[in-house]
């Protein structure tokens, strides 16, 4: 096995496409890491594209981290961010290079290599000059055919994981859903609600809209411009940060000597619930979380809501919005297309079912219990498969460099 410059392997195709294809996809439909395609043939691609053929590798050149390649299997057209890697039959075989380009010695130095700060993308003149290890034809047929074995084998466990968080998530769904519109034992008379989603509710309870139950502020409208990444100066909670029951200090940026008046106005305190204004709903939940210790003393930022309840314990709200069930009944009412967004009007007519307070905490503590079971049981399926997903890259790592013996003699 000899390590050569990866333009010697492949050459990179560039053919425009001078007719469309009936195959057309972009980077979205290329899974990460697993060099699989997930295509959604309702998705309409614009651009002229570069035509591929089966056999071709197709590589995200747009953020190469993200780790997304696959191996044609038909012809088609590539749009958007692609090198498509045509193999010399004579150096390379396609399924070889399929595993090759997702390996760390491949995908370490075209990370290094890239340019562009917010879209960072792989130079082809860089990528060509990339070390690689290139065996036999015969030696790359049999480690493709021994990673082909392995892969499959860690990807049916990912799957029947993904299959478990899947019913453990709605299973998730379905006890918040019962408790916060029927109560825990669900043993007494109902009546109809008459607000929206709700349907039936115990009788003793009220349909309410939050505006009635609820004090919502939305955010201070900072200029961009007064951002600071200073980790000293007063943190700013953006959209960014707020996912489906979490935030997220992932992105931070703050802003140094806010006024006096907007400090005592805007800043968050331990058990507010804030929801994320723009594309409000991801993954099937809206995006409203409560702030925990680690959150308060940052500023609310415009395009994030600040909720605090009057009638209704914030902790007792917060299952009551984030639920997927919830979502799915919003969702028509957003704004807007390219951006969906929502205001705090809408937000203010959301309907929920309201019991007295005794009972909101008895079924806060309910779901407490419940949600931690169910939520332990999710993240030993998550923390499996990420170590699968650790193990299928090290194996590929280890093959395409000749570290396991596949029982072939060169």
């Amino acid at each position: 096995m000899s390590a050569v410059a990866f333009g010697r392997t492949v050459r990179l195709a560039t053919e425009r496409a001078s007719s469309r294809s009936d195959f057309r996809i972009g980077l979205e439909a290329i899974e990460k890491e697993t060099g699989r395609l997930n295509f959604d043939p309702d998705v309409q691609y614009d651009g002229d594209g570069i035509r591929f053929r089966r056999g071709d590798v197709l590589f995200g050149k747009l953020r190469p981290n993200l780790r997304k390649a696959w191996l044609a299997d038909a012809d088609g057209d590539a749009v958007g961010d692609f090198h498509v890697y045509r193999p010399l039959p004579e150096r390379m075989t396609s399924r070889y290079l399929s595993y090759l380009v997702l390996s760390e010695p491949f995908l370490e130095p075209v990370i290094a290599s890239v340019s562009g700060a917010k879209m960072p993308r792989a130079d082809w003149n860089e990528v060509r000059n990339v070390k690689v290890w290139v065996p036999s034809l015969s030696e790359q047929q049999a480690i493709a055919d021994y990673l082909d074995r392995e892969t499959a084998q860690i990807d049916a466990f990912i799957a029947k994981n993904e299959e478990l968080i899947t019913l453990l998530t709605e299973r998730r769904a379905a006890v918040t859903a019962q408790a916060v519109t029927r109560g825990i034992d669900d043993s007494g008379e109902l009546k109809e609600s008459g607000l929206g989603w709700l349907g039936s509710i115990p009788e003793d309870w009220e349909a309410v809209r939050v505006k009635f139950a609820v004090r919502s502020l939305p955010g201070f409208a900072f200029a961009s411009g007064d951002f600071v990444d200073d980790t000293g100066a007063t943190r700013l909670l953006r959209g960014i940060n707020v996912g489906v029951g979490s935030i997220s200090w992932a992105e931070t940026v703050g802003i140094e000597n806010p006024p006096a008046d907007v400090e005592r106005r805007y800043m968050l305190d331990e058990g507010d619930l804030v929801l994320g204004m723009d594309r409000p709903v991801i993954s099937g939940g809206l995006r409203v979380a409560r702030v925990g210790p680690g959150d308060a003393g940052s500023l609310l930022v415009q395009r994030v809501l600040r909720l605090r309840g009057t009638r209704v314990r914030n902790d007792y709200l917060e299952y009551s919005l984030a639920w997927g069930g919830f979502a799915m009944y919003i969702e028509p009412d957003f704004t807007g297309v390219s951006v969906p967004h929502m205001s705090e009007q809408q937000v203010g007519n959301f309907a929920i079912a309201l019991p007295d307070l005794s009972t909101q905490e008895r079924i806060v503590d309910y779901l407490r219990d419940q949600h931690s079971a169910i939520d332990t049981a999710l993240d030993a399926a998550r923390r499996s498969i990420d170590l699968m997903r650790e193990r299928r890259a090290a194996l590929i790592s280890a093959a395409v460099t000749g570290k396991i013996d596949v029982g072939v003699v060169a």
